[in-house]
């Protein structure tokens, strides 16, 4: 049975700050992610009001 990964990088910048944008192919949550040297968080990307942003989920 092949796994699937969970999370898919559909953007990425930069090589010592890191800016990227992770999304969920279950739920469709759109996540960023930021990384500079050795420190780096991860949140949920929002819209003007507060709402998470939702990309539609394929399923194959």
């Amino acid at each position: 049975m092949a796994k699937t990964e969970r999370f898919e990088k559909v953007y990425s910048q930069g090589k010592l700050n890191v800016m990227e944008i992770w999304v969920d192919k279950e739920t469709g949550v759109n996540y960023v992610f930021h990384q500079s040297g050795y420190a780096g968080g991860i949140t949920p990307l929002l819209d003007r009001n507060g709402n998470p942003i939702i990309s539609p989920v394929l399923n194959d």
